[in-house]
């Protein structure tokens, strides 16, 4: 068995320290207790304030558990990612002519939690509450690749929605990893003939994604003649999502 990391070991006992200490703590004291050099506590706790981990006092310069590692193991408030993704989500749809969604997952499944019509005064439906499957979507897709989903992967029931459908294991593990290294994917009538999707991860601390936006519309209207993405589409899309995942992280 491979020996620890010592530099894990010494953020865990400074993470410890704090969270045992019910006010904030100076750097010299955090040191003397740790039996470590000062320096070596002073990379440690910056660049846990980087991640968020640990908050200074602006003021006296002392040292606590920062808000980010207190609620970890909260989740994301489906609700915070929806407020924060409106005002992208609308614009997106407004500069592309497309429909936009917003999603998130929901056990084997991804519930759309905001979604912008077409501006084009079309007939639509509103989608909010709406389950769609993973492995047939771009939203589900995304975030098989970018959330904490890859057990999901595996336990997945592959129905066919229609004839391009992924319904082979390996087939969807080679779509997740491609989205994994392009940043977004691409839905060609997997879910809906006629239909084309595209999605890019909103992604928080660590780039782990927390939900995905996708942009929806007639198959014409998204790839060109090759199949590919139309011109500047994929751009726009990040950059939304990139937007997004931004004013998560700076919410605290």
């Amino acid at each position: 068995m491979a020996g620890t990391v010592q530099s894990v070991e010494r953020a865990a006992a400074v993470i410890t320290y704090l969270g045992a200490t019910p006010e904030p703590v100076a750097l010299a004291d955090i040191a003397r207790v740790l039996g470590l050099a000062k320096p070596t506590v002073h990379g440690i706790v910056r660049t846990l304030v980087g991640v968020g981990f640990v908050e200074q006092d602006p003021e006296s310069g002392r040292y606590a558990l920062g808000a980010e590692l207190v609620h970890l193991g909260d989740g994301l408030d489906p609700h915070l990612l929806r407020s924060r993704a409106v005002n992208w989500a609308d614009g997106l749809a407004a500069h592309t002519g497309l429909e936009v969604q917003l999603g998130m997952l929901a056990g084997q499944e991804v519930e759309l939690l905001h979604h912008v019509f077409r501006p084009d005064g079309s007939a639509q439906r509103l989608r909010v509450g709406e389950r769609q499957p993973l492995h047939a979507t771009s939203l589900g897709v995304i975030l098989l690749a970018f959330a904490p989903a890859a057990g999901r992967l595996r336990d997945l029931e592959l129905v066919p929605y229609t004839s391009t459908t992924p319904t082979r294991r390996l087939e969807l593990t080679r779509a997740v990893q491609q989205a994994s290294r392009r940043g977004w994917t691409l839905a060609d009538g997997t879910f809906r003939s006629g239909t084309a999707a595209l999605a890019a991860p909103v992604r928080h601390h660590a780039g782990v994604g927390v939900g995905a936006l996708a942009l929806v519309g007639r198959r014409e209207r998204v790839v060109g003649p090759g199949g590919e993405p139309l011109a500047g589409l994929v751009d726009q899309l990040v950059a939304a999502a990139d937007a997004v995942g931004h004013t998560l992280r700076d919410r605290l």
